[in-house]
């Protein structure tokens, strides 16, 4: 079987994750979705600053393989934490997005989630 190249697996976990949600899910929407999958909480209607922090967590946990971030527990709330290890370099929009994007598909990957039919 031919190996698929990145574009072909964002383009196929885009498709699966709308049709799994039932609307079509957008880079943001995939930050979220790992959030709450690491947070380990079900999905309630979150404020503002809890989505942002859900965003976090989905950074945080993309970014801890490459040694950017290292994870240091939960808080009473069962709320995960990390430090920062490293400083990203300076990165252009179009850098950092193929990073994220690369960690999303690699995230992804290590779930099995292109084995699935």
């Amino acid at each position: 079987m031919n190996e698929l190249t990145n574009k072909e697996k964002w383009e196929i976990l885009t498709s699966k994750l709308s049709e799994r949600f039932g609307m079509p899910i957008d880079y943001a929407g995939i930050l979220f979705v790992i959030g709450l999958q690491e947070l380990g909480k079900p999905y309630k209607n979150y404020k503002k600053d809890e989505k942002i922090a859900i965003m976090h967590i989905a950074v945080c946990t993309l970014l801890e393989p490459y040694g950017i971030y290292e994870f240091i527990g939960k808080d009473a709330d069962g709320w995960p934490h990390w430090k920062l290890v490293e400083t990203l370099p300076p990165l252009s929009d179009a850098q950092q997005n193929k990073l994220i994007t690369e960690a999303i598909i690699d995230y992804f990957e290590k779930q099995n989630f292109f084995d699935e039919k």
